[in-house]
C-alpha cells in the first residue's frame, strides 16, 4: 500500500553521491546532480552542511551556495526545483571544542572560538541563508553569541561540546534549542554522571538530532534516547558526506583519507574515529523503525514536521494541509520495514519516481 508524506527533511548533509560540500568544486551543475540523487531518496529538502574550516573556505562555500539558490529563477526547471531544495545552510563549526572526542573529525587547526564578527561576514556571504548553526557553548563569549544568533533568526544547537552542566543550562537559557547528533562528536569515556549527554537528554527545551545508520549509536542508545526525549523533539538526521551513495573504498575527504567500508561504515582512514555517515533519509526511516522499534508515524514525523519545527520551516512544509508547499515523499513499505520511495515531489512538481511506478 503506498504511503504520502510531507517531503523528507534532513537538517545535516556535508555532501552525497561523490560531491563534497566542504570541498572546492562547488558549480551548478555538481550540486543538480547530488540533488537529483538525493530526490531518489525521498529527501525533497535539506540543509546542505559545511564543517570547521579557514575562513575564506567557508565564505566561497557559502557564497557558491547562495549564488545558487538565488540563481534559480534564470535556470532550467530542474535546477530551479535543486535549488528549491536547499532550505538554508547548517554551519556546524568551526566555533566547536577543540579537544580530542568531542571535536569529531573536525581538523582541529580550524576550529576556533565563536566570533561573532566573523559570523557575520559568514552570514553576509550566505546572503543570509545560514539557518541552522551548531557550537559548543564552553567556549568564552558563546553565550552572548548565542543570544546575538537567535535574535538574528538563526537556529543555535550544541555539538561538538564538553561542556558542563552550568555552560549548557546558561546555553539553553540564552536561546539554544537544539542538540546536534547527541551521542556522538563526544568523549569516548564520559563520567558516569553528571555529564553533557544526561544534561541535554534532560533539558526539556533542547530538540535532539540522531544518526540511525547502526554504526553511531547502538540500537540500545537510540531507542532510550528516544524514549529520554520523546518522538516530539527527536529528529532523524544522515550526516552523510560523499561517499555515501558510492561504492565501498578509499577516498579524499577534506584533506583527509577516508574509508567507506562494506558495510556502509564511513571512518578516517587507519583509525576507529567516524567521519561521517553513508546514510540515506529513507533507510534512517527504516533504521529507526527498527532499532528504535517506532511505528511509522512516529519516524515519518522525526524526518518531516519535527525538523520543520526546528529550522523554523513550518510556514513551507513539515505537514500536508492546504497553504504548505506541494513537497512530498511517496513510499510504500517492504520488508522488514524497508522504505521503498516510489516518487519525490518538490513545489508541485514530481522531481523522482522509481521506475515501477512512472
Amino acid at each position: 500500500m503506498p504511503y504520502i508524506s510531507p517531503g523528507f527533511l534532513d537538517l545535516q548533509l556535508n555532501g552525497f553521491a561523490g560531491l563534497d560540500l566542504n570541498g572546492e568544486a562547488l558549480s551548478q551543475e555538481s550540486l543538480v546532480v547530488m540533488i537529483r540523487a538525493l530526490w531518489a531518496t525521498g529527501t525533497a529538502l535539506f540543509l546542505p552542511t559545511l564543517v570547521s574550516a579557514p575562513f575564506e573556505r567557508l565564505q566561497g562555500a557559502l557564497k557558491a551556495l547562495a549564488d545558487f539558490v538565488e540563481a534559480a529563477p534564470h535556470l532550467d526547471l530542474q535546477s530551479r526545483l535543486a535549488a528549491a531544495s536547499i532550505a538554508g545552510i547548517h554551519l556546524e563549526g568551526p566555533y566547536i571544542s577543540p579537544e580530542d572526542g568531542p571535536r569529531g573529525a573536525h581538523v582541529a587547526a580550524f576550529v576556533r572560538p565563536p566570533d561573532w564578527d566573523e559570523f557575520c561576514r559568514l552570514q553576509e556571504a550566505a546572503s543570509g541563508k545560514i539557518r541552522l548553526i551548531t557550537l559548543a557553548p564552553e567556549w568564552p563569549g558563546a553565550i552572548d553569541f548565542i543570544e546575538r544568533a537567535v535574535a538574528s533568526g538563526v537556529t543555535v544547537a550544541i555539538g561538538h561540546t564538553g561542556a558542563d552542566g552550568h555552560q549548557i543550562r546558561a546555553a539553553v537559557a540564552a536561546g539554544a534549542r537544539l542538540s546536534t547528533h547527541l551521542g556522538n562528536g563526544a568523549h569516548a569515556q564520559l563520567p558516569r554522571h553528571p555529564n553533557y549527554l544526561w544534561e541535554q537528554l534532560a533539558a526539556d527545551d533542547l530538540y535532539a538530532t540522531f544518526i540511525p545508520d547502526g554504526f553511531h549509536l547502538p540500537p540500545s542508545v537510540l531507542k532510550s534516547f528516544v524514549r529520554a526525549k520523546g518522538v516530539h523533539r527527536s529528529i532523524l538526521i544522515t550526516d552523510a558526506v560523499a561517499a555515501a551513495g558510492e561504492a565501498p573504498g578509499i577516498r579524499t575527504l577534506m584533506g583527509r583519507e577516508v574509508e567507506l567500508t562494506p558495510q556502509g561504515k564511513v571512518q578516517l582512514l587507519g583509525t576507529p574515529y567516524l567521519a561521517g555517515s553513508a546514510l540515506r533519509l529513507d533507510l534512517a526511516v527504516a533504521n529507526a523503525m527498527r532499532m528504535a522499534d517506532l511505528p511509522l508515524a512516529d519516524a515519518i514525523r522525526m524526518v518531516t514536521e519535527t525538523p520543520a519545527a526546528v529550522a523554523a520551516l513550518t510556514s513551507r512544509t513539515g505537514r500536508l494541509c492546504s497553504g504548505m508547499e506541494a513537497n512530498l515523499t511517496l513510499f510504500r513499505l517492504g520488508e522488514d520495514a524497508a522504505v521503498e520511495v516510489l516518487a519525490t515531489v518538490v513545489k508541485g512538481q514530481v522531481v523522482y519516481t522509481a521506475g515501477d511506478f512512472a
